[in-house]
């Protein structure tokens, strides 16, 4: 199929693309989902440290990429080398993120996500044996305490990755952020690296499952210290990251930046919380 220049996504969506995706694209993408978590469940019962699930994740990413017929392009790959040991943080707008994030990012790391993908079947039992972060978002205790074992997995050496608006977008554009990774990097005193999707809204938007091939671009801007911070600064962090992510955003997309971008609902996390 050819692919198209970034641009709005079609509503209805060309007959060749419903057809594509409801008989080819969808079924094969469960179909790999379901191997390949099946191999990392079995990888699960002889590996500790979740090297050899982490290359299996990053297979079934690139499997996926390929399934949904999306170029991904990366700018400021030189960015990813920077740090090892930090907090990529990026926007989030599809399912499709994820995949283009294990796919991209060149070393073995670990995500904060909600809790609630930990009860999928194959995608949950892969989070679950590898060693990821749940992170409850509707239960702020719960939160803070899988926070704190964020920053442990930090300390430890292991990078982290995260989507900041704790889950996707329904208009395209990001939503407000919540303060996890600022709190996560200032604690462990790591670099937060903010990284900006732009496309796969249009490839896979929320609450549909047909895909509408586009180019999809992960920029990665200059990573941000945090040995200057303190915990009184999280949200002055969380805004100074929510302003850098949507200006990679807004700089490589169709979409023009709101007017007056809200930032009033940013979530604090108190400073003495671990």
């Amino acid at each position: 199929m050819t692919r198209r220049a970034l641009g709005p996504r079609p509503n209805p969506l060309p007959l060749s693309n419903r057809i594509l995706s409801f008989v080819v694209q969808a079924p094969v993408f469960f179909a790999s989902t379901a191997f390949f978590g099946s191999l990392s469940l079995a990888a699960s019962l002889f590996e500790k440290d979740g090297k050899l699930q982490h290359r299996i994740a990053q297979a079934w990413a690139r499997a996926s990429v390929a399934i949904s017929s999306c170029p991904v392009i990366i700018v400021g790959a030189e960015n990813l080398q920077k740090h090892k040991v930090a907090v990529y943080a990026c926007n989030h707008l599809s399912y499709m993120d994820t995949p283009v994030i294990f796919s991209s990012l060149p070393f073995q790391f670990r995500i904060v996500a909600r809790h609630d993908l930990w009860k999928l079947p194959f995608i949950g039992w892969h989070l679950r044996r590898s060693g990821q972060v749940p992170v409850n978002v509707d239960n702020p205790r719960a939160s803070i305490s899988s926070l704190g074992s964020a920053v442990k997995t930090l300390k430890s050496g292991m990078p982290l990755f995260i989507f900041p608006e704790g889950g996707r977008t329904e208009t395209g554009h990001p939503n407000d952020f919540l303060n996890g990774p600022a709190f996560m990097a200032i604690r462990a005193q790591v670099p937060i690296v903010p990284m900006a999707i732009i496309g796969t809204h249009e490839l896979l938007p929320i609450h549909t499952g047909q895909f509408y091939p586009v180019p999809v671009t992960l920029a990665v801007g200059e990573p941000i210290e945090t040995t200057a911070y303190t915990m009184r600064q999280v949200e002055e962090l969380t805004n100074r990251l929510s302003d850098e992510i949507c200006r990679l955003y807004y700089t490589h997309s169709y979409l023009q930046a709101p007017a007056h971008p809200s930032l009033e609902a940013i979530t604090e996390i108190p400073e003495n919380a671990v």
